[in-house]
């Protein structure tokens, strides 16, 4: 929350309804009104319509937002310093509890600084009336900060009565006694400040409005009194005292209300000791302040209200203090301006005794809302107003409302209720200051009102319950009023008189298009009122292609416009006004932005608020926060009684659709998207994003991307927008609870379990509306602006990047800096954004760089995170971050992955540790002789072991290997891995790391080797598959699963290229489409993409293709054919299984089996289904019983939720590293030994290497590194070390050697290159066998 936000009810305080009618009636009665100006065009004369309600009026909830939030202020100091009356008080910030909790230790109290401080703080979060006691106490003595006031006599003594008072205000006519108050009906304000042409000095009596540039001068309204603060020593040194210590921050306690009575009585005091009647402060005197009467002057002026010109004499005169409201009322009487409405009562303050009890309160069918004295029914009475018109939940509405809205008959009158004094906790005049054009001196104390019956906008356009007897008393919210010129505008005094007590009430425009902001949004930038901002770039003026069939919207030119020095700030007021009334009402806010049924089109939306928000993005945003309101009421299908959990919302409250809801926040999210820079390259685009992800706000020397810094400044302006911000908050919170609403109805719907789908209505996803218009192709749009190609294809980047960043912004902000997280509030609906975004970044054009935040991967421990996230039970509402790896770089990943593997790792060599230590315990205890132990070591070799180790000849490779890991314990496969590998040859190799390598690079090879018959090699892409329908066994298949999985749990790479698709299906996602298959199978691909694009306008596809519906695959020779029958009708045959001589079923290559040998066409109808069951067939149904039993192998060793953490591209990178070697990268990260990188030796190595090709690239890698592929990351993961290893110059000199367990290279320094060259080359050509590795 920030200070602007509403205040919501607190039903603890009786008399609290009361005080916020009090205030919107004040601010109703003394609000300059905002009309259409005079040189408007005709086209917005026809959108114009009154508004009679105050909470829809901009200024009066402006005001009223400022009164609330100094309120809570109040609030929370005396919370923080004196506590409250509840003993079991459990509200951390409270006096009250802290000395319950605090025990016999010393309490210190807050002092003055510290409580104003953490007040304001606690008044500008989220839903601050939730931190407020439930019994909180009055201010009992007047706050501190008003003792550093001082209040001395004015110096001045020309002061004259314009100080004192500037009479009464409009409205003043209606009667009040003492404390008990009329029931006075809110009505239009008449067309002019006074009913009569002439004042009481003979002056002419100026429109309304007309003070903004008729004040009178400074000198001339001095209150005959001045404020000082009193000197104190300051610690300059003092942060706090420097920043919570100034007069900024000393204001906001200075205005709260209780503040605002202490300087009031004050000023009186200063006031009657100079020798001078009370003073007025803030339209107040002193004595009212208190709960005294009203001073009284004479009845000689009676009913003429003075003027607001400057008075002609210097000095004080009855005729110019204030009167009373019965000398008012009575004034009106003799100039004949009868009130139906008015009760007469004595002048006497007491209630008379012969007046009747106070009738109980009451509603009935006509909605009928009176103010009582006794307790209010517990409502939410907001200031904010989400729907049009929520007449069933709001008790304002009726008492807001004009009575001649109604078409009511003015004569007919309700009974209206006495009502005790005004609870008001502050003059109007001090909350609304924030009104343009009112000074603060004119205000009235609050009345209160009666009601006339509310009706809806349908009866006040002319239905049959009108009983007006006038077309004058039917003005409703639905129409304006007959003169929309705003009287400013008006000159002469006969055009005010003609008002006379017509109805004037504020107007604004029923909705918004293209046209007419644009409109608006020139008229304010050309008259130079738009709101200060931070937003850039600071104006935007019209750029998209004009429609010349339609007329471009002007301003009347007028020759009286010259003189008409209030124009700009009509169109300013009047311009808000329209802003705020459409953009804060969800129903009107989805009827600008609509044509026809269709929503706008993203770019047309983007470029309406673009627009509006720099012109005032603090209303806009603003509005859009107060609409998004709506957002959090319950489906109507929840509300329904026959679900169990309908109880818990409310039936009144209005609610939105699925679709009605995405297209309001589809609304709020491009207002915000709107907020960014305007930015022309994409790729800056892209670059800024990901400075972003990573939580910066300048892109440093090491940053990932590089940018200006005024173009990096601008952004963090955007994004840290205080209202910007708290818009996203909301909207991303509602779309969490619009999620928890579609579980709730998923729950009601299955008894109990959530169902995957929902029918109807319901399936709908409220980000449906969003994605439909970021589908630049889709039909569902009203596309009503017309933009360049080079615009539309900047901005289908533009909205999906933008969207990301806030998303961010919002979690960024938000996040507790724990992996464990909650699906509810702001960060679980910006992830939910990011979530849905992700599933469909295909069509929005994204790639899987742009979804990364580098951010919590850099504050999340590497280790313990992910091994915490295994035992982590994510529900809908508990999730992990690990959820969601997209979140995450690739070396992040892996970096998480292999700490899974490294943990299972060492609990399987613990647990192995523990168990020789208990074998060892046990032989000691009972004197095991030496037999013994090594029988008991043979029976136990799975427990015992800390290693899996295989001792492999370096002739048999894969036949040792399946014979040592075939049926192998899982606890065995987990421990660290170990080789000995060709000891029969005389190999001395110690396997760090090194023999290990080079053995999986020899068993794999040999085991894809096509030779075999298991697997099958593309000889164009070097792909490895499987062979369908292979004769070798399926535990073959299985071990060399085991095999890939041994190498990617130990954390070595392989020699092999396996295709996407295979991946895939380990990681359990479909293969379903052509892209899946396009890197293993590339002429297939293409072949197949040419089916489905073929145009039959150039012939049929049977005539030009001529394919069947059948499968077909060459096996051992053998062409064979299958019809492709949706499975399990037909299956691949396999032969281990067929004894072709002794059945009656074909060979595979004789034809379709239990069929005609005629399968059907492939033709225009059927050919994408051709395509889908091709796909499937080719990698699912013929190698189905090859790769389950691979499968089976390759999750052998691997925890299968650590699986969730890979895509196919890691995985793939994982397992088959990086084939492409970039020596330049490669040299970057290079580390020496005895040298460095400036030496003769080292140069002539990088310049040797550097000619090499793709193979002696790869020999080199291997050579030194054990592996010829680069692992996932980079070279900047790979261990190259260049020692120097003495002198040679003899033409026998030794070669280069290594340590590839180290990655070291052993490379003497030869006399010249060319001995290097020939060295080095021999070296890599007889690289087989090991010394020491």
């Amino acid at each position: 929350m920030t200070p602007d936000t509403t205040r919501s009810v607190d039903h603890s305080h009786a008399r609290h309804g009361s005080s916020d009618l009090d205030v919107l009636v004040g601010l109703w009665e003394e609000a300059r009104f905002p009309r259409l100006p005079c040189d408007a065009p005709n086209e917005l004369r026809d959108l114009a319509e009154d508004v009679d309600n105050p909470k829809r009026v901009h200024v009066v909830h402006k005001a009223s937002r400022r009164h609330n939030f100094q309120s809570i202020v109040q609030k929370y100091i005396i919370q923080l310093r004196d506590g409250c009356d509840d003993e079991s008080c459990a509200k951390p910030t409270c006096f009250t509890f802290r000395k319950q909790n605090i025990g016999r230790a010393p309490i210190r109290r807050y002092n003055t600084t510290s409580a104003r401080t953490l007040a304001i703080y606690l008044a500008t979060q989220d839903n601050p009336e939730h931190g407020l006691c439930s019994a909180p106490r009055p201010p009992k003595v007047p706050p501190a900060t008003t003792n550093s006031l001082l209040f001395l006599a004015s110096p001045r003594d020309t002061r004259t009565s314009s100080g004192l008072s500037k009479g009464p205000s409009r409205g003043s006519g209606h009667k009040r006694n003492g404390s008990a108050l009329e029931a006075i009906p809110i009505k239009p304000r008449s067309g002019g400040d006074a009913p009569d042409k002439k004042n009481a000095s003979g002056g002419t009596a100026k429109p309304t409005g007309a003070s903004e540039n008729t004040q009178e001068p400074r000198e001339s309204r001095d209150p005959g009194f001045v404020v000082v603060e009193k000197p104190v020593s300051t610690d300059y040194r003092s942060f706090a005292a420097n920043v919570f210590g100034t007069v900024a921050f000393k204001m906001m306690e200075w205005l709260t209300p209780a503040a605002i009575e202490e300087m009031s009585r004050k000023a009186s005091l200063v006031k009657k000791e100079s020798g001078a009647s009370d003073i007025r402060v803030g339209g107040r005197t002193a004595q009212e302040s208190r709960g005294g009467p009203r001073p009284e002057s004479d009845g000689t002026t009676a009913g003429k209200k003075p003027s607001r010109e400057k008075p002609s004499v210097p000095a004080p005169t009855p005729t110019d203090l204030p009167k009373s409201r019965d000398q008012t009322d009575q004034g009106a009487s003799d100039n004949g301006e009868k009130s139906a409405k008015s009760v007469s009562t004595p002048k006497d303050d007491r209630q008379p005794a012969s007046l009747p009890p106070p009738a109980p309160q009451r509603r009935n069918s006509n909605a009928k809302v009176r103010t009582s004295s006794g307790p209010r029914t517990k409502r939410q009475l907001s200031v904010d107003s989400f729907a049009p018109d929520p007449s069933a939940d709001d008790p304002f509405t009726g008492l807001l409302r004009s009575p001649r809205a109604n078409g009511g008959s003015t004569d007919k009158i309700s009974r209206g209720i006495k009502t005790p004094s005004s609870a008001l906790s502050r003059p109007i005049s001090q909350i609304s200051s924030a009104l343009d054009g009112v000074p603060l001196e004119t205000m009235p104390p609050p009345k209160s009102l009666d009601t006339k019956p509310k009706l809806g906008r349908s009866q006040l356009d002319g239905a049959k319950g009108s009983e007006s007897a006038s077309p004058k008393d039917a003005v409703g919210s639905g129409a304006s009023s007959d003169r929309s010129c705003s009287n400013s505008s008006t000159h002469a005094a006969d055009d005010d008189s003609e008002l006379g007590e017509d109805d004037i009430y504020p107007q604004t425009l029923s909705r918004l298009d293209p046209d007419v902001v644009d409109f608006m949004c020139n008229t304010i930038q050309q008259d130079g009122t738009a709101e200060r901002h931070l937003l850039e770039p600071q104006t935007v003026t019209r750029f998209h292609n004009k429609d010349r069939q339609k007329r471009t919207l002007r301003r009347k030119t007028r020759t009286e416009t010259a003189k008409m020095p209030n124009l700009k700030l009509e169109w300013k007021m009047f311009v808000d006004q329209t802003l705020f009334y459409v953009l804060s009402d969800p129903r009107l806010a989805l009827e600008s932005f609509t044509s026809q049924g269709l929503f706008y089109d993203s770019h047309t939306l983007w470029y309406c608020m673009l627009r509006m928000t720099r012109i005032a993005p603090s209303l806009v945003f603003d509005a859009l926060w107060m609409a998004a309101g709506s957002l959090f009421a319950p489906p109507k299908s929840l509300r329904s009684s026959s679900m169990p959990k309908s109880k818990l919302f409310s039936r009144h409250e209005e609610s939105l659709s699925d679709k009605e809801a995405g297209r309001l926040i589809s609304i709020c999210l491009h207002a915000l998207v709107a907020a960014a820079p305007l930015v022309d390259d994409p790729r800056q685009l892209y670059d800024m994003s990901r400075i972003r992800s990573h939580g910066l706000i300048l892109a440093g020397s090491g940053a990932v991307a590089q940018q200006p810094s005024e173009l990096c400044l601008q952004y963090e302006d955007a994004f840290a927008d205080d209202m910007a911000l708290r818009l996203a908050r909301r909207v991303f919170a509602a779309l969490s609870a619009r999620n928890l609403f579609d579980r709730l109805i998923d729950v009601n719907s299955s008894d109990g379990e959530p169902t995957s789908e929902r029918s109807g209505e319901q399936a709908r996803h409220v980000l449906a509306p969003l994605f439909s218009q970021l589908d630049f192709f889709s039909a569902e749009s009203a596309y009503k602006l017309e933009f360049s190609v080079k615009e539309r294809g900047l901005h289908e980047r533009r909205i999906p990047i933008l969207l990301l960043d806030w998303a961010r912004t919002v979690m960024i902000q938000d996040w507790n800096g724990t992996p464990e997280i909650l699906a509810e509030g702001a960060f679980g609906g910006a992830l939910a954004l990011i979530d849905a975004m992700y599933e469909k970044r295909h069509e929005l054009l994204l790639g899987d760089v742009q979804f990364r935040s580098e951010y919590f991967a850099d504050r999340l421990d590497m280790v313990q995170v992910p091994i915490a996230w295994l035992t982590h039970t994510s529900t809908w509402r508990n999730l992990h971050l690990l959820d969601f790896p997209y979140l995450f770089s690739p070396s992040t990943i892996v970096s998480y992955f292999r700490a899974i593997n490294f943990s299972r790792m060492s609990r399987a060599y613990e647990e192995a540790s523990s168990y020789q230590e208990k074998i060892e315990v046990i032989s000691h205890r009972f004197n095991f002789r030496t037999h013994h132990r090594e029988v008991l070591a043979e029976r136990l070799p799975a427990a015992t072991s800390k290693y899996l180790i295989l001792d492999i000849r370096r002739e048999e490779v894969l036949q040792d290997a399946f014979d040592q890991l075939w049926r192998r314990e899982e606890r065995e496969l987990t421990k660290p891995f170990k080789v000995h590998l060709g000891g029969s040859l005389g190999e001395n190799g110690s396997d760090l790391g090194g023999v290990s390598q080079e053995f999986f690079r020899i068993a794999i090879a040999q085991a894809l080797n096509p030779d075999f018959g298991a697997f099958a090699v593309d000889e164009r892409t070097r792909m490895t598959w499987f062979v369908p329908g292979s004769v070798e066994p399926e535990w073959k298949f299985e071990l060399v699963g085991l095999l890939v999985s041994l190498a990617l749990y130990n954390g070595l790479t392989l020699p092999v290229t396996f295709p996407r698709a295979l991946y895939r299906k380990l990681l359990g996602e479909p293969v379903c489409n052509l892209h899946h298959i396009e890197d293993g199978w590339g002429p297939l691909a293409a072949g197949l993409t040419t089916l489905l694009e073929w145009d039959e306008k150039d012939g049929l596809v049977e005539d030009v293709f001529a394919r069947t519906y059948e499968f077909s695959a060459e096996v051992y020779g053998q062409h064979v054919t299958r019809e492709m029958r949706p499975p399990p009708l037909d299956d691949w045959p396999q032969f281990p299984d067929i004894s072709w001589a002794s059945t009656s079923n074909p060979a595979p290559h004789e034809g379709n089996p239990g069929g005609d040998d005629e399968a059907p066409m492939v033709t225009n109808a059927n050919r994408h289904a051709y395509v889908a069951d091709y796909v499937t067939w080719l990698t699912d149904v013929s190698v189905r019983r090859q790769y389950q039993a691979f499968e089976r192998g390759f999750l052998r060793c691997l925890h299968s939720k650590s699986l969730w953490l890979l895509t196919p591209a890691i995985l793939q990178s994982m397992v088959e590293g990086v084939q492409e070697i970039d020596l330049g990268e490669l040299q970057r990260y290079t580390r020496y030994e005895g040298w460095d990188a400036s030496h003769r030796s080292v140069k002539d190595f990088w310049s040797i290497v550097m000619g090499y090709d793709d193979e002696q690239k790869r020999k080199l890698l291997e050579f030194v590194t054990a592996s010829d592929r680069v692992p996932v990351g980079g070279a900047k993961n790979i261990m190259f070390v260049l020692q120097r290893h003495g002198e040679e110059s003899e033409p026998n000199a030794r070669l280069p050697t290594s340590y590839t367990c180290f990655g070291t290279l052993l490379l003497p320094e030869y006399k010249s290159r060319e001995m290097m060259r020939e060295k080095l080359a021999m070296a890599l050509e007889n690289s087989q066998g090991f010394g020491f590795a």
